[in-house]
């Protein structure tokens, strides 16, 4: 009871949605939403991806915040607070943000590398070939980047909610939203390239559904990406929403600011693909879109270095966009991680902080050297032909391939069937609210979600 007490809220509603929205907006927003659109069919896969968001992507979000703000509690102890059988649920879910914290601060780290060379006038080093390659590889500069990077999450989350999550919230997000408007309005005026091609013939790329050549399977193809980019984009199945909803104020309008969150993160991940694909359709065509890194960190440089005096000032603003994306959801990461702790063990803040900063610097360590004096080479289900993976690949196959769809199967038959729908649909109407996808949440929870998530976990493991 004295943990429940002690528990931090936000102060407002708005604070709530801006700082859910800052974990959802991250680094999957922006490498590989535009890089899903361009393959598959353009406006075919944003119609998809939007069907999904207010569907699937609804249900899972809402379940999640309901849960923790029904049981004031951390994803590692909420489950068992609705059913001791299903507590496993929580393990599972604290385990995917204790996976994913090192890696993601050190891609962190090699934004923040970029954002340097940009602000220092290094920008048309960062386009020639073998720069990104030649970072990610030397044994010093990744570990260092990265422990930055680290060091002001670990700050941010150290504050608390308020004075560290929510108030870095309040004023990056509005920033980075302003930001990727500009840069997107300016993508789709662009001009140049040896072809001759334009920022609207890129737009029309990516807005036009292409349906030349595609059959049923590509169908299926395409709805399993949007699923899965979906899946991970509003940072449902890694405690972070539950934690979030932890500290929910009880009086507020939960089904208002789920429905603001669906619309933020889907609002800037279609931004991402205005501001990507015509930049890059321009100066590259349309096989300079990649997905992961080497869109980010080798081919927009690239762009950026073909616009020439331009480029020098928009290089450096988009890096420091990226770089807001990746703080804000790094930090959502860490808070998951350090909640788990307080309300298992009864740590102070200061002392979970310090603890996870530790581990996953050490984690951080390891994985920087798989690129060099731990370099090794594996094969996981789905990589590329002729690709193959290190330490941070398995990290990230685990954590999201793997652990992320067990942690959303579990949850939804324990709401759709152990402790029934109307547990989360009383929550979210505690105040008198309206539930207006009553009957679809209800249909989304019990069957169709559970179906979905398991044929993405069957193509995860590569099995279809």
């Amino acid at each position: 009871m004295v943990l429940e007490e002690k528990r931090n809220s936000f102060s407002s509603s708005l604070g709530f949605v801006l700082a859910a929205a800052g974990s959802a907006v991250g680094l999957g927003n922006i490498w590989r939403f535009p890089y899903l659109a361009a393959k598959d069919g353009g406006g075919l896969f944003l119609v998809v991806y939007l069907v999904l968001a207010i569907t699937f992507g609804f249900t899972l979000l809402m379940t999640e915040v309901s849960i923790g703000r029904k049981t004031k509690q951390s994803s590692l102890t909420a489950y068992g607070k609705l059913s001791k059988r299903w507590g496993w649920i929580g393990g599972f879910s604290a385990l995917v943000p204790f996976m994913i914290l090192p890696y993601y601060c050190i891609i962190g780290g090699w934004v923040l590398k970029y954002c340097t060379a940009y602000l220092t006038g290094r920008g048309n080093l960062a386009a020639e070939d073998g720069y990104f390659t030649g970072f990610i590889t030397s044994q010093i500069s990744p570990i260092v980047f990265d422990a930055i990077f680290l060091g002001v999450t670990a700050f941010v989350v150290f504050r608390g909610v308020n004075k560290g999550i929510e108030t870095l919230s309040r004023i990056l997000m509005p920033i980075l939203l302003i930001m990727v408007i500009g840069i997107a309005i300016f993508s789709v005026t662009i001009k140049g390239g040896d072809a001759g091609r334009t920022g609207f013939d890129g737009l029309k790329v990516y807005l036009i559904p292409n349906f030349k050549g595609i059959g049923l399977k590509d169908y299926f193809v395409v709805v399993m990406d949007a699923m899965g980019q979906l899946f991970y984009s509003i940072s449902v199945a890694m405690g972070i929403m539950v934690t979030y909803g932890s500290y929910y104020k009880d009086d507020s309008n939960l089904v208002k600011s789920v429905n603001q969150i669906e619309v933020f993160d889907t609002l800037v991940a279609f931004l991402a693909g205005v501001m990507i694909i015509p930049a890059v359709y321009v100066f590259m065509g349309a096989e300079g879109m990649t997905g992961g890194p080497g869109l980010m960190f080798v081919a927009l440089p690239k762009v950026f270095a073909e616009m020439g005096v331009v480029g020098k000032v928009v290089g450096p603003l988009f890096f420091i966009m990226v770089l807001f994306a990746a703080l804000t959801s790094s930090i959502s990461v860490l808070e998951a991680v350090v909640a788990g702790l307080i309300d298992k063990f009864g740590m102070k803040r200061k002392t979970a902080v310090i603890v996870e900063t530790v581990i996953a610097l050490v984690l951080g360590i390891i994985i920087c050297l798989g690129y060099n004096v731990l370099y090794f080479e594996a094969k996981l289900p789905n990589t590329a032909p002729g690709g193959s993976a290190q330490i941070l690949d398995i990290f990230d196959y685990l954590s999201n391939n793997i652990f992320m769809p067990v942690v959303a199967i579990g949850t939804c038959i324990l709401i759709g069937w152990v402790v029934k729908p109307l547990t989360v649909i009383e929550e979210a109407t505690k105040n008198g609210e309206r539930f207006g996808r009553r009957l679809l949440y209800i249909a989304m929870v019990k069957v169709i979600a559970p179906i979905l998530l398991f044929v993405l976990l069957l193509g995860s493991l590569g099995l279809i």
